[in-house]
Order: C-alpha cells, then sequence, then structure tokens
C-alpha cells in the first residue's frame, strides 16, 4: 500500500495531506478495531473471529479496487481495516492457546514470520503498480484472502466461547477521540480564516472531552474494551507509552518511505518498493535470533538495543542525498537507502519480539486482550504520525526539507522511551 501511495495521490490529483488518509484511515479503523476484536476473541472464540475478520478484509479490498474517487477510497479502506484490525489479536490468542508451555518462544517466532510479507509485499506491490497501476494493489489481496479464509476454515479448531459482554460504546468512544484529533491536524494545513481555526479548536475539544468520557465509561462498566487492570499497572502504562511511541517511529512513517524514495531520491515506484526489502531481511534475521533466545536475553536488553538503531536509521534519513559515507565511500541513492532500511530493519527486528511479549506473561489468559490493547497504541501512534507527518510536509513546501524535519523529530522521540522500557518486565522469569 506504502508503494501505491503516490500514484493514487497523483491518480486523483488530491494533496499529500489528503493522500495521507488512505493510509491514516487505515490505522485510524486499525486503532479502534483491535481491541474491539481482542475482547471478542476472548469472549466469542478464536476461530469465528479471525474468519471474520478475514471476511471484512476481503470486502474493503473489493470495495478499494472499485474506488471511483478519493472519498469512496478512503471509506473502503476503512472496512478494509475493520478486518485487518483482527489479525494480530485473534492470531495470538490461538498461538498463546495451542503453545501454553512456550508461549514467550511461540509469539516470537510468529512475529518473525511478519518480515516476509514485508520482503514480498513490498516488491510485489511495485510491480503490480507499475504493470497494472495502483488498482492492482486491491485486486490481489482477494484471491489472497479468499485462500486464508479456506485455510481458516479448514485448519483453525473452533475452541470455546464465553458468554459477556461487548463493550460497543468504549471502541466508538476511541475511535471517536482519535477521528477528531486527526481531523484537527489535518485541517490546520488549510487553515487560513478565523472559522477554519475555530473549527479545529472544537476538534481538539473534542477529542479531550470523549477522552475524558472514555476513560469515565471504561472505570464504570462491567466489561470495558480497555480494561482499566490492564491499563493501571506501571509495567503496562510503560509499555502502552513505549508502543504508541514506537508506533509512530517505526510503522506510520515508514509507510512514507516509498514516497521519500520517489520524491527526494527520484526513484520509480519498482524502485521504491524493492528500497523497503532490506528491513524486511534485516527484521526476519534479528526477530528470530531474539525469538529462540528471549529466555537468556530477558525483554528490557533486546528493545533498549533495537529502539537504539532505529532512531540511528532515522537520523540517518535526514542526511542529505549523498553525504552519507560508509568506509570512506560514498554511497549513491539506493545504497545509501538500502544501509539505512536494513539498520531499520535489524532494530525492529530486535524490539519487536520482546514488546510482543513483555506483559503478556502478567495476564497469560488474557493474551488476545493484551495484544488488542498494545497494537491499539502502536496503530495509534502510526495514524498520528502519518498524519503529523503529511502535515509536516505540507506546511514545509520542501519535500526533502519537510521529511528531514519528521525523521529528526521521530528520532528524538524514540530516544525518549528508555525511562518507559527501564520499566517494563525484565523478563519472563524477573517481573
Amino acid at each position: 500500500m506504502a508503494v501505491a501511495l503516490e500514484p493514487i495521490r497523483t491518480s486523483f490529483g488530491v494533496s499529500v495531506v489528503l493522500a495521507g488518509w488512505v493510509i491514516g484511515i487505515y490505522q485510524l479503523s486499525l486503532t479502534a478495531s483491535m481491541p474491539v476484536v481482542g475482547k471478542i476473541s476472548d469472549v466469542l472464540g478464536r476461530k469465528p473471529t479471525y474468519m471474520l475478520c478475514v471476511a471484512l478484509f476481503i470486502v474493503g479490498s473489493f470495495g478499494s479496487a472499485l474506488a471511483p474517487d478519493m472519498a469512496v477510497l478512503i471509506a473502503c479502506r476503512f472496512v478494509q481495516a475493520l478486518g485487518g484490525g483482527g489479525f494480530m489479536p485473534a492470531a495470538v490468542g490461538i498461538v498463546a492457546d495451542e503453545f501454553p508451555q512456550s508461549r514467550q518462544r511461540a509469539i516470537g517466532l510468529f512475529s518473525s514470520i511478519f518480515p516476509i510479507g514485508h520482503i514480498v509485499g513490498p516488491v510485489l506491490g511495485g510491480w503490480v503498480v507499475d504493470s497494472f497501476g495502483w488498482r492492482g494493489v486491491f485486486w490481489f489481496n482477494i484471491p489472497a484472502g479468499l485462500l486464508v479464509l479456506l485455510l481458516a476454515g479448514l485448519l483453525l479448531r473452533s475452541g470455546e466461547s464465553r458468554k459477556r459482554s461487548i463493550d460497543t460504546l468504549g471502541a466508538l468512544l476511541v475511535m471517536g477521540g482519535l477521528s477528531c484529533l486527526m481531523c484537527a491536524l489535518s485541517l490546520m494545513a488549510y487553515a487560513d480564516s478565523p472559522g477554519m481555526w475555530l473549527l479545529i479548536g472544537v476538534l481538539l475539544c473534542g477529542a479531550l472531552l470523549i477522552g475524558i468520557v472514555f476513560i469515565r465509561h471504561e472505570g464504570r462498566v462491567e466489561d470495558p474494551i480497555v480494561d482499566i487492570e490492564i491499563m493501571r499497572g506501571r509495567p503496562f502504562v510503560a509499555a502502552n507509552v513505549y508502543n504508541f511511541v514506537y508506533g509512530a517511529g517505526v510503522i506510520g512513517v515508514m509507510s512514507l518511505i516509498p514516497m521519500f524514495a520517489i520524491g527526494v531520491y527520484h526513484m520509480s515506484y519498482l524502485e521504491s518498493g524493492l528500497i523497503l526489502v532490506p528491513r524486511a531481511v534485516g527484521m526476519f534475521v534479528t526477530s528470530t535470533l531474539v525469538s529462540m533466545f528471549m529466555m537468556r536475553l530477558g525483554y528490557r536488553r533486546p528493545i533498549v538495543v533495537g529502539t537504539a538503531l532505529a532512531s540511528v536509521s532515522l537520523i540517518l534519513l535526514a542526511i542529505e542525498p549523498g553525504q552519507l559515507r560508509l568506509a570512506g565511500e560514498e554511497l549513491d541513492g539506493a545504497a545509501a537507502l538500502s544501509f539505512i532500511v536494513l539498520v531499520m530493519g535489524l532494530g525492529v527486528g530486535m524490539a519487536a519480539p520482546a514488546s510482543n511479549n513483555a506483559c503478556i506473561e502478567l495476564m497469560p489468559q488474557r493474551a488476545a486482550t493484551i495484544t488488542g490493547i498494545r497494537g491499539m497504541f502502536r496503530q495509534a501512534g502510526g495514524a498520528v504520525s502519518i498524519t503529523a507527518s503529511t502535515l509536516v510536509l505540507y506546511q514545509v513546501g520542501d519535500l526533502a526539507l519537510g521529511f528531514r524535519v519528521v525523521f529528526v523529530g521521530l528520532a528524538l522521540a524514540l530516544a525518549a522511551t528508555l525511562p518507559a522500557i527501564l520499566a517494563m518486565p525484565r523478563s519472563p522469569q524477573r517481573m
């Protein structure tokens, strides 16, 4: 999808801010759906929840492929993300149920599979966009989704369901608050009158008010969508803070890297997809190693080292093209970007398995719910990052300078998460 963003923008002739909503709305919908699906999965069972999510993803992809304008495309991406948001919580719940005696390693290895998709996706996406246009990216999802749906029906066990309520109002409040915040950030790019600034102020106040109502509601409802017990403990608070910044620094902004490669390094669509492959390779290598040795390494050390490498890679991205040298030799555009995203991938691969497991052992019976909440904070960080980044790019005017501002700011934010990392559990044995 990241590879298709720039051709979508030029196809509809819209600004970078509006084009950013193609990814931003997905992040927003994902943010609201992950904790809901985590709870639904705990209540109704893993298999039906997972299959429903796959079906929604297929429907959203079909609508996106046929979208006649940006409004319809954004709406269909919203539906697509309602399904996509359920993949991780339901799948982690399935893995946790199937491997109770080796949960940490199983979840870590499960996470290490993602980079394979990260390798195939951008390369395939770049080829599809070059050969068939951006709509081909969505058409590809349909047969792939139908295959997953068939395999899920044949291979997954039904499991048990529990009769408990779903906090629909809590989910709507999460989505409403984030929508107000993201709309306010996006409108800042067009604010040229007192009336527009008044609307932005109203939206920001609405986000704050909804947040207060949400906190009060979650404290009173019998089965909250965001369990206060999970939110209140010091390790959970630290993990949620870290995941929000992590989402902003390595999930949200990486969606804009193909645009950066095309606009600043003047690469083709296919090359902008290929440039993400080293990141995925680095992620696969380090995430597999960390998963295998997590019991020995613990949680904190991989997260600290991985976050440091991610911060360094963002600083390197801020260096002007042609200025990066390795062993005294100047690197050309493609080589420089490949090296930088490889460093990013090595760091993300170190941090991901440990941060995925860091609080699950505190409540292993709530693995899907905890994963949903963790994912909510990550995706919220990614959604805010995309919206804020596109706003900076629009306001600065110079794409290269705007990206430098974004990269340096996110690098500093990631470095500032060290206290939160140190407040997380040290290892499965020493909480």
